[in-house]
């Protein structure tokens, strides 16, 4: 019997094919083309990219596949500019 219960089999190798088989499905996405690390934690599966939770973009989930689209959308909201409130947008003459 495995010593994970939430997770029987190596969590290394279910990493690496979770992680082929995501950016398989989603070839031009962030996580195929960054390629964070994963790692599980407490049955949480964490992708990160960076130093730290704290200092790194960081997508968490309960399957790899979970992880990498969290960490998708944490790198894309990232990406994009802040919105300007209308009041303190410039005004064109």
């Amino acid at each position: 019997m495995s010593k994970n219960a939430f997770y029987p089999g190596d969590p290394t190798r279910m990493a690496l094919e979770g992680m082929e088989s995501y950016c398989a499905a989603h070839p031009s996405s962030l996580s195929a083309v960054r390629r964070p690390g994963l790692s599980i934690r407490r049955g949480l599966w964490i992708a990160l990219l960076g130093p730290s939770v704290e200092q790194g973009i960081v997508g968490i989930g309960y399957s790899v596949e979970a992880a990498l689209r969290a960490f998708d959308i944490q790198y894309n909201a990232g990406l994009r500019p802040h919105e300007v409130p209308e009041n303190h947008r410039r005004q064109t003459p």
